[in-house]
């Protein structure tokens, strides 16, 4: 599995917390410009890639964040591997595809990305695999044919994806720990589905703490809606960099 050095070795809380706009382009770039000075990185997700497009990208890196592009692609290896192509062309650090998609999508997502960057003379967005999505429970999946429960499903495609070579994994903070056993050390392993105590669980099921899921062995916590629907944002990403520095120092 092909890990990214940068990203997995570092310590400091601001390279590891992802804050998910899950907005429309004005109130994406307004948060953005008031979290400038608490985060590096910044999630695009399809609500506001499908609004703004790839200008999106282009403005957020501006600003001088990094960017998580969570496209969750999955269609057929070809077109797959086109859209891969095109997207990593943005300057993305992280892509996702749904592991779901089987090991030639995935396989066709990694040489997209890796051509689409290596055209546009930016580096290669490391391409994430997504398991299972963190609102689902295990009441759920047997409607969609999956007769495990969640961690079974997780770890047979965390050993999938890793077989196919992404940089890491997108799981549930519930399923860090056993995931971090299947993908190595140095992969990433990226979990939303992360809240404070002080933060209403909304729409997910298998959530944690920002300090229960580092501890459990995940790279990267995306957090949404308790730091952008916050009275101040800024403030609510200071609180949370604070308990992950916690668990650093502790370390």
């Amino acid at each position: 599995m092909r890990g990214d050095e940068e990203m997995d070795a570092t310590t400091d809380a601001s390279d590891r917390l992802i804050i998910a706009l899950d907005c429309d382009g004005h109130q994406a770039m307004a948060l953005a410009r008031t979290l400038v000075d608490e985060v590096r990185w910044l999630k695009v997700g399809m609500t506001l890639f499908y609004e703004q497009g790839p200008e999106i990208v282009e403005r957020l890196r501006a600003l001088g964040f990094e960017i998580f592009l969570d496209l969750k692609l999955h269609d057929i290896p070809h077109q797959v591997e086109g859209a891969a192509r095109q997207v990593a062309a943005l300057g993305a650090r992280m892509l996702t595809v749904h592991a779901a998609g089987g090991r030639a999508m995935i396989e066709a997502a990694v040489r997209g990305a890796e051509a689409g960057a290596r055209d546009a003379g930016v580096s290669a967005p490391a391409v994430i695999a997504v398991t299972v999505l963190t609102s689902m429970s295990d009441a759920e999946l047997p409607d969609i044919g999956v007769g495990t429960g969640a961690v079974e499903q997780v770890e047979r495609l965390a050993n999938l994806a890793k077989g196919a070579g992404v940089a890491g994994v997108v799981c549930s903070p519930k399923e860090a720990a056993i995931v971090r056993t299947v993908v190595g050390e140095s992969a990433l392993v990226v979990t939303p589905g992360v809240r404070p105590l002080w933060a209403d669980a909304g729409d997910q099921s298998r959530i944690a703490t920002p300090t229960s899921a580092l501890n459990a062995g995940a790279s990267h916590l995306v957090i949404g809606r308790p730091v952008t629907d916050a009275a101040s944002p800024a403030y609510a990403a200071a609180q949370i960099l604070q308990e992950m520095e916690g668990v650093f120092e502790g370390a």
